[in-house]
């Protein structure tokens, strides 16, 4: 299955997903019912982090969300709170080693529900109209994983963020009722544009930037839903996209995947807090 499958699809996306996956009525909705459970993880997660200013285990993050969460919304923008706010909460839970649902890693485990909760909350979407979404974005992900290793330390946080914001992207613009060619077309958009991203966690730990750089591409990959609905394509092929960013990923030097020797984590600062944590 290519993305020129998935958008090509008479249907919405995630039913060639789905039949991919799922042999007959039985097994999809096996499969569908362990959707509705990752989804329960990924709202039990937003809720604790949301609730929660406990202090990760190294003390960088941890109150990021309930502040956000909390404050005035000064901008008078609750879509873009409320997604913020869901993504950093996932990803503080995370830095606490609290229980999180992987989208597709760790890492990264904050933009998809971010996205996808937030604009449903927002919305008031059931439940019930977000599980085909999921799937798509599980759909989605196979397939970037097909050409790229989805790790910082193999492509740059591209390869983590930007196959996340991917996800979220396609998933979103599904559950808005887009069709199979928009969702797709979301995808790519979200993926090219971050394309060249570095992986550079401060001390080698998931928490900076890892935490709010999840609150930025969770509204990424909105935005790159508005835009599918509205009739915007990508101009790449959205698997040449992909292409692009394996391609990118491989030229990437070490110093900027992950080793902590790049970016932010190479900053007089970033260096100060390693040493700290190391002691």
């Amino acid at each position: 299955m290519t993305l020129a499958d998935l958008a090509a699809a008479a249907g919405p996306a995630s039913d060639l997903v789905l039949a991919e996956e799922a042999a007959g009525p039985a097994e999809r909705a096996r499969l569908l019912e362990g959707l509705r459970g990752r989804l329960r993880e990924m709202r039990a997660s937003i809720e604790r982090g949301l609730a929660s200013d406990a202090k990760s285990r190294t003390g960088m993050v941890g109150w990021n969300a309930k502040t956000l969460w909390n404050a005035q919304d000064a901008l008078h923008a609750p879509l873009l709170r409320r997604v913020q706010a869901y993504a950093m909460a996932v990803n503080e839970e995370n830095a606490r080693m609290g229980r999180i649902v992987a989208a597709p890693t760790a890492g990264s485990a904050g933009t998809l529900p971010g996205a996808l909760l937030g604009v449903a909350d927002h919305l008031g979407l059931e439940e019930d109209r977000l599980l085909g979404p999921l799937a798509l974005a599980g759909g989605i992900g196979q397939v970037i994983s097909r050409s790229m290793f989805i790790a910082g330390s193999t492509g740059g946080c591209q390869a983590e963020i930007g196959s996340s914001a991917a996800m979220a992207a396609a998933a979103v613009t599904e559950a808005m009722g887009g069709d199979a060619a928009a969702s797709v077309h979301a995808a790519a958009m979200a993926l090219m544009n971050t394309i060249g991203l570095v992986c550079d966690p401060v001390g080698g730990y998931v928490e900076v930037p890892c935490v709010s750089r999840n609150a930025f591409y969770s509204v990424h990959a909105v935005a790159s839903a508005q835009l599918a609905l509205a009739g915007v394509t990508s101009p790449i092929p959205p698997d040449e996209v992909v292409l692009a960013m394996a391609s990118v990923g491989r030229l990437l030097p070490p110093e900027l995947r992950e080793t902590g020797e790049g970016g932010v984590a190479d900053t007089p600062t970033g260096r100060r807090i390693a040493l700290e944590m190391a002691r």
